[in-house]
């Protein structure tokens, strides 16, 4: 496969602001010196200089809320507010840098300090049939195809030279009943979705029925 046909995956950012005020300064004083020179970033938004005096302003208001004089606590938590606000806005900015080059997306949210969030693998559920709980009984599962989709299944005991229709399902799952036991029995599926209306039957699977 050529790399022009590999398909590259959007890299995107896990912010994860901490929880504790001393480790969102650090979190902040982090990216602005990774931004600071750093060619990818010609016109960060907001400006450096803005989250600089936002880590400035919060980092001062910690200091005054340890005292814990009146108000200052209050005065603390809107300067938190502020640079959480900034620091949101600066994900939006890092995040349409890293897409305009999708194939070098992981490396320049990286090179701002931010971490990239990790890919969970949802591997596409296959068409499968297995043997059913009773005799003569087949339990099939096949791919979910989206919200308000029903599904339509088909059986064949002639090897696929005639399908016999089981009951649709809103669900991609189904039990198949009075089956010839001891046969090997095709089974194949089509989805019908609200967007696409109704799709192709599937490759056929089998199953020898007991």
């Amino acid at each position: 496969m050529s790399a022009a046909s590999k398909s590259i995956h959007r890299a995107t950012i896990s912010l994860g602001i901490p929880k504790k005020n001393a480790d969102v300064i650090l979190y902040a004083s982090n990216i602005v010196q990774k931004m600071t020179g750093n060619p990818a970033f010609s016109t960060p938004t907001p400006t450096l200089a803005a989250l600089t005096a936002a880590t400035n302003d919060l980092h001062s208001a910690e200091t005054a809320a340890l005292s814990r004089a009146k108000g200052s606590a209050t005065v603390r938590d809107d300067k938190r507010t502020v640079l959480v606000s900034l620091l949101q806005q600066l994900d939006g900015y890092v995040q349409s840098i890293a897409d305009a080059t999708p194939e070098n997306g992981a490396a320049i949210i990286e090179s701002a300090g931010l971490a990239v969030r990790k890919m969970t693998a949802h591997g596409k559920r296959a068409f499968a049939a297995k043997q059913g709980a009773l005799a003569g009984s087949a339990t099939l599962t096949a791919a979910t195809a989206g919200p308000r989709s029903s599904y339509e299944w088909q059986y064949s005991i002639d090897g696929g030279k005639s399908w016999a229709f089981a009951p649709a399902t809103t669900q991609g799952k189904t039990a198949v009943a009075g089956l010839p036991s001891g046969t090997t029995v095709q089974f194949r599926y089509l989805a019908v979705t609200p967007k696409g209306g109704q799709g192709d039957w599937s490759p056929a699977v089998a199953l020898l029925v007991k």
